[in-house]
């Protein structure tokens, strides 16, 4: 089982997405587009799993206890650079909870043997990847300017900054990821609230 954890988003918020997603995805259309139904804020990304694994997961994720989150959606970037950009995405502004909430998965899952996380957390919604390049936010040495998102840059800076709303996550969960020709399938395995 491919397993990760992650918050999912409010209804009239992934609406809203979905809108400018529409609006926009004619100007990179090279990118591999995120469909709207699968946007989630990640928590921790875990991996392959023996299917036994997911009820430890889950045991060890029922002790995390977070308070309730406020979230923001607002504006976009690029990673690694704006020049050399393989992934964009929309950004998400929240208070320290949200980091508290990943660094708490983050321990409960070293404390099953899944490996820390090597950065600091940063939330984001990524939008699209670009053709054929990896989907990581990190700097390569391969990295190179490219043209991937070249006039998509252009159209938004045209733009007001996109601003997507605010809502209040009371739980997370442990989904499952399958994947597949069409895009990943995600399924929610289990739901934490947060108190």
């Amino acid at each position: 089982m491919r397993l990760f954890i992650a918050l999912d988003i409010d209804a009239a918020i992934r609406e809203r997405i979905a809108l400018f997603f529409e609006g926009v995805r004619g100007f990179a259309p090279d990118a591999r587009w995120v469909r709207p139904e699968s946007l989630h804020i990640t928590l921790k990304f875990i991996g392959e799993k023996p299917e036994k694994a997911a009820d430890e997961i889950k045991l060890a994720l029922a002790s995390v206890s977070v308070i309730t989150i406020e979230t923001t959606f607002r504006g976009y970037g690029f990673f690694p650079t704006p020049k050399a950009a393989r992934v964009f995405w929309i950004g998400i502004e929240s208070p320290p909870s949200l980091a508290a909430l990943a660094a708490s998965v983050d321990e409960r899952m070293a404390e099953l043997g899944i490996a820390r996380e090597e950065h600091a957390y940063s939330p984001h919604l990524t939008l699209a990847r670009g053709a054929g390049g990896s989907g990581s936010p990190r700097w390569r040495k391969e990295d190179k300017s490219n043209r991937s998102f070249h006039y998509l840059q252009e159209k938004l800076a045209a733009l007001p900054t996109p601003e997507f709303g605010t809502m209040t996550a009371r739980k997370f969960f442990l989904y499952q990821s399958q994947l597949s020709p069409k895009g990943s399938k995600y399924t929610k395995l289990a739901s934490f609230p947060l108190t």
